[in-house]
């Protein structure tokens, strides 16, 4: 999943996360369509995925909370949900199952969805209100 000037929402430290977030799920995609997938490097990846984007919702959520944003509970429940499922991956990974395309076609329609039309929603108020 090539990083395109679409996704950029012209908020610095938020773009910056996703290209890490979007190189991040591509680096797995690489690891597991290899002859041997090394599944320390899947594990790894998987970790810093799920950590990242914690990590970045924190940041979105925080922003939200300060500046009073009307869709940010709205907003919560879909980190949430996306949390939930990446912890799940996350666990069944750890269980034994593989990393699987399927995996890879939920992260990467995630990653577009959320960043296209989720976040894309937010642009205005955050920048009406002087964040960039």
């Amino acid at each position: 999943m090539p990083w395109s000037d679409e996704f950029v929402l012209g908020i610095e430290s938020i773009d910056t996360q996703h290209r890490w977030l979007v190189e991040a799920t591509n680096r797995l995609y690489d690891q597991i369509e290899s002859q041997q997938p090394d599944t320390k490097v899947v594990g790894e990846i998987l970790e810093g995925l799920v950590d990242y984007t914690m990590n970045h919702f924190i940041l979105e959520e925080d922003l939200f909370n300060r500046l009073g944003y009307p869709e940010s509970e709205a907003h919560k429940r879909e980190h949430d949900s996306f949390t939930n499922q990446a912890m799940k991956l996350l666990l069944d990974f750890d269980g034994g199952e593989p990393v699987t395309e399927d995996t890879m076609e939920f992260l990467k329609a995630w990653l577009i969805h959320h960043i296209l039309r989720v976040d894309k929603a937010y642009v205005p108020f955050l920048k009406a209100n002087g964040v960039v």
